[in-house]
């Protein structure tokens, strides 16, 4: 919670569930992320949060996009994105987004099977590729494995076949997981492009480009992180190792790092009950909930820290759980949460940590409710 946002919950009082985003934060993470890693590029993840404030104010930076979407291409050039600063990262593309995103000017695609090649080879001729290879996801919250990315025997077909289909095979990408806490993986990932790398070139193509992915983690509840800098010295010592004078041109997707931890989600407590009259746990309801923009809380995944008006009191167990009627709408049970026994329904609180993948995952109007409002300052 900064000052910033403190004033503003003071001073409007908006009606709850709301979602306000420091964009001075926002500044603060990307400069931090530029400043550790000063040989990779930033291509900021439009899908952790689209908002036209949040692309505005990286555009101001410098920033680079990648788009998972047409509409998110859009959405960075509205911004004032540049086209040949955006990378359409997504490896499953309609061919008529595939055309939008070419019209528009984007040059680079992301691929990692041959029906995605030929649709790039038709509809974004003579354009940029780079090949995502499959690579562990241990180490993170929200594992990203097995749904994309191809194994290396096939990348390398992959990429001599982008050559005689007159694309240009500019480099390998890869993904080790969103909110990655494990600076090592990266290492791994990186031994795998490498081989890639080195099997092309005995191939008669060189590849310029190695996409680093996103992963870099915010901070939620419990978690304890090393410093970004630790995340920086470990790819930059691999890539010495791997590459050699052989290094590449090297970019990242980082959203959650850059998002996250500028936001704040205020909801209002709508009950709070107990299942039987011995039980010591209470069933805490917040009127947002899975569907209403926290479907990170899936299996628990992303424990958002909880900000109550009567913290520093007594505490005691608790349920959350959201406001909607599915019984899927529970957040947080098998992970133990505390709440101060003083809290009362009405009671406002704060979940922090909140800028990324919380707005974006909102439903339009399941059981009626409409989805949060968003501020951003």
């Amino acid at each position: 919670m900064t000052p910033k946002i403190q004033r503003f919950l003071e001073q409007r009082r908006p009606e709850s569930p709301f979602l306000v985003v420091d964009l001075d934060v926002v500044t603060e993470n990307y400069v931090k992320l530029r400043r550790a890693l000063p040989r990779a590029e930033v291509y900021y993840a439009v899908k952790a949060n689209p908002a036209l404030p949040v692309l505005e104010t990286l555009v101001g930076l410098g920033s680079h996009f990648d788009a998972a979407s047409a509409w998110e291409v859009d959405q960075s050039l509205e911004a004032g994105g540049d086209p040949a600063r955006i990378s359409f990262g997504n490896t499953i593309k309609k061919r008529r987004d595939i055309a939008h995103a070419y019209e528009k000017g984007v040059r680079l695609y992301a691929f990692d099977s041959i029906e995605e090649l030929h649709k790039l080879s038709e509809e974004a001729p003579g354009s940029r590729v780079y090949c995502r290879i499959l690579t562990t996801s241990e180490g993170a919250r929200w594992p990203l494995s097995r749904k994309f990315g191809c194994e290396l025997e096939m990348a390398c077909d992959l990429m001599k076949q982008a050559a005689d289909l007159k694309l240009d095979p500019h480099g390998i990408s890869f993904h080790v997981g969103s909110q990655q806490t494990d600076p090592a993986v990266w290492d791994i990932a990186m031994g795998r492009a490498a081989m890639v790398f080195s099997d092309l070139r005995d191939a008669g193509i060189e590849l310029r480009m190695l996409n680093l992915g996103g992963g870099f983690p915010a901070r939620y509840r419990g978690d304890d992180l090393p410093p970004i800098e630790s995340f920086a010295d470990t790819i930059m010592q691999s890539a010495t190792r791997y590459f050699g004078n052989h290094m590449p041109e090297m970019i990242i997707e980082p959203g959650r790092s850059i998002a996250a931890e500028a936001g704040v989600i205020g909801t209002e407590i709508v009950l709070i009950s107990k299942k039987n009259y011995d039980d010591d746990v209470r069933w805490v309801y917040f009127d947002v909930g899975k569907f209403g923009g926290l479907a990170e809380t899936m299996d628990e995944a992303i424990r958002y820290p909880v900000a109550t008006p009567y913290d520093g009191s007594d505490e005691g167990p608790v349920i959350i759980a959201g406001p909607t009627c599915d019984g899927a709408d529970i957040l947080y049970e098998k992970n133990p949460y505390t709440l101060p026994l003083k809290l009362k329904t009405g009671d406002r609180v704060e979940l922090l940590s909140a800028g990324a993948y919380t707005s974006v995952y909102a439903s339009q109007r399941f059981n009626g409710f409409a989805p949060m409002a968003e501020f951003y300052i």
